[in-house]
């Protein structure tokens, strides 16, 4: 099966400052793409690519385990590299927790993250005990798509929750909890008052995690999971470019 329409990778050369940005779990860069958009007319080069086994059928996600969308949002970054003088990374949801890795593997050459409702680990008994079994037994859930508050609005992504992949994710949020102390990258974090999908858990052990550099949380009162196509996400877009223009006014160390 092709692209689904409207899930295509995103890219914009621009100035020597380069975002790239990681949508989320059975998202599509269509969640992004507005807020890739913004950076891009604010004189950014951008990347935001489309994860693999996203945007096609859910079953393609099945097939895929989480070193593969890693691989892609590094790929992403070293594009950016080989082009720009600083480079940030930016993600929602899994996508926060990809870039939140790649600042850990790569202290010295992110010059800064931005986060929205990043997830870091759940608290719900049937993801943490029946997950690790029921992955080999069951294809898929319901899904989790469009939890967005603003009417009319919805995220292009699957309507069933892959269990193999779901157990791959599960299996990164630990490694990246650990990593947490060897972030040296300032970080901005956006986190929705209201998140039917990410709990407040990932929002403390980011907090807890994070104490070798700063962290500037901005809650959001008006906008569920998907925030970047929500209510508040010209205040994500805004505070971004302006966040990014703060931090990017000295070359990257490495």
């Amino acid at each position: 099966m092709g692209v689904l329409p409207g899930a295509e990778p995103f890219a914009a050369d621009g100035g020597d400052v380069g975002v790239v940005l990681s949508h989320g779990f059975t998202g599509t860069p269509q969640s992004m793409r507005p807020w890739a958009e913004a950076l891009a007319a604010a004189g950014h080069s951008v990347r935001l690519p489309r994860l693999p086994g996203h945007g096609t059928r859910w079953q393609d996600l099945n097939d895929t385990r989480w070193p593969d969308w890693y691989g892609e949002v590094e790929r992403a970054f070293d594009d950016l590299r080989g082009r720009c003088r600083v480079v940030f990374a930016m993600g929602l949801s899994m996508g926060g927790t990809l870039v939140l890795r790649l600042a850990e593997q790569r202290p010295a050459e992110v010059a800064g993250l931005v986060l929205v409702n990043p997830s870091l680990g759940t608290e719900r008994w049937d993801v943490r005990h029946v997950l690790p079994l029921s992955h080999r037994l069951v294809g898929s859930l319901k899904g989790i798509a469009s939890d967005i508050r603003k009417p009319g609005v919805t995220e292009l992504a699957y309507d069933r929750t892959p269990l193999r992949a779901m157990h791959s994710l599960s299996q990164l949020w630990p490694l990246v909890v650990a990593d947490l102390p060897r972030l040296t990258a300032p970080v901005l974090l956006y986190r929705s008052r209201v998140d039917h999908v990410v709990e407040p858990l990932s929002g403390r052990l980011l907090r807890a995690g994070a104490h070798s550099t700063d962290v500037t949380e901005v809650i959001l009162e008006d906008s569920y999971h998907v925030a970047t196509l929500d209510n508040d996400a010209p205040t994500i877009f805004a505070g971004s470019v302006d966040w990014v223009r703060a931090h990017s006014t000295a070359p990257a160390a490495g």
